[in-house]
């Protein structure tokens, strides 16, 4: 008795995990609202229809299905949720409690690890992001020069299997730097070195970055042949050959204009699909940004200029002089404490002179197309996913507010810890 009580209760389980939820069927009509679709011009008085998780119509002529639930979103605003392409969202906590700190593995080449392995789906960043607009990230591993590979997740869910976009999204290359100071070891002084010493170091980090390509390249034509080829499994090199194949691109840091160029030509020799990001000096090399065809993912415009006889504003120009020179760009917070601001870094760039359409799509449909999920996310139209955000006006403005947040078609709750002690506080006598 007690066993057939047992696998009944364990038959109850699964079914109640393999079934689709109640929740999860639920179909919505936002209703009376202006869409900005992003995949062509405004449309006033519209409707979005949201089942399974999916956009299903978008109109002024669209009708809410039998049994949908209705919001009325009279004088509000619909736009696509915001995309973070370069961030650390999930994988730290506390930046001074190293125990909360998973960003950085041991070693100098790890391409075999998945960022989404040490994501915290309980981080009490994620709803403070989200409460933003922002609805999915790209959120990256650090350290080494292969640091590993990053993954795309949206903002909502108990696991990763829920949240994943893509485990693996790309492949995250720390470009080595021309570093002027040398450490002694062993806590002693830095040293000047000489620029035949850096330039030794520097050659020899990219020679060993080419050399796991190759090999990785060796690997691939290893394990084509099957059983006829006996070779050891490698990890490392087995997370690589999508690279090297062109299926996986590789998301290269470099922030010098001289290091930008070396990365360009490296990743054009080895063939891979390169995407740029912490181009703090893009705006000195944008012509062979252009030329190349390569995309940039910015640090944030909030920050100071890079060298002492820089402009005071020239990270907030930069954008603005990228887009005119034809290259396209998308914003990020690069870590996690401050990725809610992802749209007052493109807010900035749009008072220095970049296009407002411009800056919309570098938040939404361009990182998407970076990262090839543009077919699922990035704007809204029928058979994408149901990331979107429900305001009260344009979401670059500082004021503006978030009144509903969809994530894969679940209306999302926007309540966070940041709320959570204002409300806290400004009842205090």
């Amino acid at each position: 008795m007690k066993t057939t009580i047992r696998l009944l209760r364990i038959a109850a389980l699964l079914a109640l995990a393999l079934a689709p939820s109640a929740r999860a069927q639920e179909a919505y009509a936002i209703t009376g609202a202006k869409v900005y679709t992003l995949a062509g011009p405004p449309i006033e008085n519209a409707t979005v229809v949201i089942r399974d998780g999916k956009i299903v119509a978008v109109g002024a002529d669209a009708k809410a299905p039998a049994g949908a639930k209705v919001i009325d979103a009279k004088g509000l605003e619909i736009y696509p949720g915001m995309f973070d392409p370069w961030s650390e969202l999930g994988l730290a906590e506390v930046g001074a409690v190293a125990a909360t700190v998973d960003t950085t593995e041991l070693g100098e080449f790890k391409p075999q690890l998945v960022a989404g392995t040490a994501v915290n789906p309980a981080s009490a960043h994620i709803p403070v992001v989200r409460a933003s607009g922002i609805t999915h990230v790209l959120t990256a591993p650090g350290g080494g020069t292969i640091a590993g590979q990053a993954t795309i997740m949206n903002l909502a869910g108990w696991t990763m299997d829920e949240m994943a976009v893509r485990r693996s999204a790309a492949m995250v290359i720390n470009w080595p730097a021309l570093q002027p100071r040398g450490g002694g070891g062993g806590g002693a002084a830095f040293r000047a070195r000489t620029f035949t010493e850096i330039k030794q170091e520097y050659d020899k980090r990219v020679q060993e970055l080419g050399d796991w390509l190759e090999r990785a390249r060796h690997y691939a034509q290893a394990a084509e042949k099957g059983s006829a080829a006996k070779f050891d499994r490698d990890l490392k090199l087995e997370a690589l050959v999508p690279v090297v194949e062109g299926k996986l691109p590789v998301l290269v840091l470099a922030r010098g204009a001289r290091e930008i160029r070396d990365a360009v030509n490296f990743c054009e020799k080895q063939k891979v699909k390169m995407v740029l990001a912490d181009a703090t000096e893009a705006w000195k090399v944008k012509d062979l940004l252009k030329q190349k065809n390569i995309p940039v993912i910015l640090p944030p415009t909030q920050s100071l200029p890079r060298e002492e006889d820089d402009p005071y504003d020239r990270s907030f120009t930069q954008p603005a002089e990228l887009v005119a020179a034809g290259v396209k760009i998308a914003f990020s917070s690069t870590a996690y404490e401050f990725a809610r601001r992802l749209s007052q870094q493109a807010g900035v760039a749009v008072a220095y002179g970049l296009p407002h359409d411009e800056a919309l799509k570098a938040v939404t449909l361009y990182p998407a197309q970076m990262f090839g999920i543009d077919k699922e996310l990035g704007t809204i139209e029928p058979g994408k996913l149901a990331n979107l955000i429900v305001t009260t006006g344009d979401p670059l403005e500082l004021r503006t507010e978030v009144r509903y947040l969809f994530i894969k078609g679940q209306l999302t709750s926007t309540d966070n810890k940041h709320r959570q002690l204002w409300e806290e506080y400004r009842k205090r006598p």
